[in-house]
């Protein structure tokens, strides 16, 4: 038997950041002196609060299955949540937990989405984007944003992407992998397109809490009430409570949409683990120290790694307002040869860092823009600092 795989799979690619990270760990479990940027996790500790709350859930034998789309405690503990920080009100028909905000999006377009249906996506955008969208028989759009513009998506580009056949248009704000912060300016006149097109809006808000800016965080449906009903909101507790592992995530928006997006996910993966549940509650409605104090972390690395990144030769990067990303413009670098051979690409370079600097850093390239690198600053200060001297290193040796 020759096994043939689905013919949807190959127009899928692998992550790319995940790839990356699993070549850096392979190379760190040899024993080898990796420092990786790659990595889309805070660096920090699960808070003891929520740790806690997950032991007390084990200790009282809170480990049985659960409704597909969670517990009504958390369930209200994001309604909650989205009535105290967003202003927006939601019923828990209108909510569903997911396994991570991953799912929750995957799950969205497979609910959403008929074969041939379009969404459009800005770039630079998170590498799973365009894949989720295929993987649902759907078709990616790609609307380019600029550095000179701070990333905002040009609504006159919007304009003219928008067809019969769009469904969605997707937001994620703070950007992965710019940092950048869409205002409300810029939202409301993206917005003004959009109120004569009807498809569903997807906010993908995982950033939200790390912001360096002092505008509050706003998102599409913060706008209108005409915006808000028709918008999906996702969201998880992986960044802000530095729980990634903990795979915990959550959308609310349409009912309808909600109640597809439970039809694929009792079909696929079920309930989220019951005592991470029982955690989640304990994280959205416990103390918030432990994330500010996070985000004033963060926020002093952001400074360090990007006036360390503005000192390289041929390197430049703007501030990122959110996130835990810097996104340098390496382009001056592409074309330029080491040991005695033309640097292609994004990609390449990636590749001699980590081969021969034993420095992570994820390529531009997967995310739909050529020539910039994606470096994490969820690490330590001296960890920055060592990995900017290897980039400067590398770049010292190019001819």
């Amino acid at each position: 038997m020759t096994l043939q795989l689905a013919r949807r799979l190959k127009v899928v690619k692998p992550s790319a950041t995940l790839a990356l990270n699993a070549k850096a760990r392979a190379l760190q479990a040899k024993g080898a002196d990796v420092l990786s940027f790659a990595a889309g996790e805070p660096d920090f500790d699960t808070p003891g609060h929520i740790k806690d709350a997950a032991k007390a859930a084990l200790d009282a034998g809170f480990t049985k299955y659960t409704a597909t789309g969670g517990i009504p405690e958390l369930k209200a503990a994001i309604v909650d949540k989205f009535k105290r920080e967003n202003q927006l009100s939601f019923t828990q028909e209108q909510v569903i937990v997911s396994v991570g905000g991953k799912h929750a999006l995957f799950n969205a377009f497979q609910a959403l989405l008929s074969p041939g249906d379009e969404v459009i996506i800005f770039s630079p955008y998170w590498v799973s984007y365009p894949d989720m969208v295929r993987l649902a028989d759907g078709v990616p759009v790609i609307v380019e944003t600029s550095a000179s513009d701070r990333w905002a998506p040009d609504p006159r580009e919007l304009r003219k992407a928008l067809t019969p056949r769009t469904k969605a248009v997707v937001f994620n704000s703070p950007s992965n992998p710019t940092g950048a912060v869409t205002s409300r300016k810029a939202l409301e006149a993206l917005a003004e397109v959009l109120r004569g097109h009807d498809c569903l809006l997807i906010s993908d808000d995982i950033y939200e809490r790390l912001l360096y800016v002092n505008e509050p965080f706003v998102n599409v449906a913060n706008l209108s009430p005409e915006l808000a009903a028709r918008t999906l909101i996702v969201n998880g507790l992986s960044k802000a409570y530095s729980m990634t592992g903990w795979r915990l995530g959550y959308a609310a928006g349409p009912k309808e949409l909600i109640a597809g997006m439970q039809m694929v996910q009792d079909q696929s993966t079920s309930n989220a683990a019951s005592i991470i549940q029982k955690a989640a509650i304990a994280a959205l409605n416990g103390p918030d120290e432990p994330v500010k104090e996070m985000v004033k972390a963060f926020h002093a690395r952001r400074d360090r790694m990007v006036k360390g990144l503005n000192a390289i030769p041929g390197v430049t990067c703007l501030d990122p307002d959110g996130a835990f990303y810097c996104f340098p413009d390496v382009g001056q670098l592409i074309g330029r040869r080491y040991k005695g051979q033309p640097i292609t690409g994004s990609v390449q370079l990636s590749e001699i860092l980590i081969d021969d600097f034993l420095l992570a850093a994820v390529p531009g390239e997967p995310f739909g823009a050529e020539g910039y690198l994606r470096l994490s600053f969820a690490t330590s200060d001296e960890k920055i600092d060592k990995g900017l001297a290897r980039l400067a290193d590398f770049v010292s040796k190019l001819s």
